[in-house]
């Protein structure tokens, strides 16, 4: 942390950085490397912490969806209301946009939808970064976060078009390539789902991207009937990220309906174990209640 609460980080870069282009600078090098070294420790140490910090916020969002869940949706609803099933649309954790300063406003609505994005504001985020693109057309990191927002919503078609803009310019992000072929599952395009979500594995430049291109080509075989295909792209899905607890709720699926029914038992009973207040989590506690009821998933 920095040694005086008063003093910000960039505060502290500023000042090292004036020093640096000072002219006594050829005199201090030494000295000059060691508070830049301690600069860099200290913040790499508070990067850490606030990393954690972050993964344990998503813990309490994983909290409040079971609890909204168990009460029925998120306006509570009565006590026979079903509960509002959790989405395996590709969850939000994109980096904060790099933005220029500009004369037109349009960097500070892309900051603003970004932020809106991050907080689960998925129609606040989508007036902000059209606001953008009307300011500032045709920049695909804004098109980009318009198609998550859209896609967020379940406005598959606008989003799909704002997507395929982005690809047409950047043909290598595969964030982009992994929710096109999302929204082409939704919309039960099987065919054109498989090339997209293959891409993005043969792109392995992004491993979040390759996950979610895993579980959704696991989706796609279950979709179809094909389910030992689709149990070897869910254990995929779980080896890369066993935090993405559906990928256990679909296996079980894919197992159940194979014939496999001790082996589903068993994930199911994985995946509440990996994170009992994940909505996904609740889900495989669900399903386990059911079919030891004699009930069918």
């Amino acid at each position: 942390m920095p040694n005086d609460a008063n003093t910000t980080w960039r505060e502290r870069y500023g000042a090292l950085q004036r020093r640096l282009a000072g002219e006594g600078a050829p005199r201090e090098l030494d000295a000059l490397k060691t508070e830049i070294g301690v600069l860099f420790k200290q913040l790499e140490q508070e990067i850490g912490d606030l990393t954690a910090l972050r993964d344990d916020v998503k813990q309490l969002v994983d909290q409040w969806k079971t609890l909204r869940a168990r009460n029925g949706g998120a306006n509570g609803g009565s006590s026979g209301a079903h509960p509002v099933p959790p989405s395996n649309a590709p969850q939000f954790s994109g980096e904060r946009p790099v933005v220029r300063a500009d004369h037109i406003g349009a960097s500070t609505f892309i900051e603003k939808g970004w932020s809106k994005l991050s907080l689960g504001d998925h129609e606040g985020a989508e007036v902000a970064l059209r606001k953008a693109l009307e300011l500032s057309p045709n920049d695909p990191q804004t098109e980009a976060l318009l198609g998550w927002a859209l896609m967020l919503q379940e406005k598959y078609d606008d989003a799909l078009l704002m997507f395929q803009k982005v690809l047409m310019r950047q043909p290598q992000n595969a964030l982009a390539r992994i929710n096109v072929g999302y929204i082409c599952l939704k919309k039960r395009i099987f065919g054109e789902a498989i090339e997209h979500l293959s891409r993005a594995i043969r792109l392995d430049n992004d491993k979040k991207a390759s996950l979610y291109a895993h579980f959704y080509l696991g989706l796609v075989y279950l979709e179809r009937d094909m389910f030992e295909d689709a149990q070897t792209f869910f254990r995929k899905t779980i080896a890369l990220g066993p935090g993405l607890i559906e990928a256990y709720f679909e296996l079980g699926r894919a197992l159940w309906f194979n014939g496999q029914r001790d082996e589903a038992i068993e994930t199911w009973k994985n995946g509440f174990a990996a994170n009992k207040f994940n909505p996904w989590g609740k889900r495989c506690a669900d399903v386990l209640t059911t079919v030891e009821r004699g009930g069918e998933p």
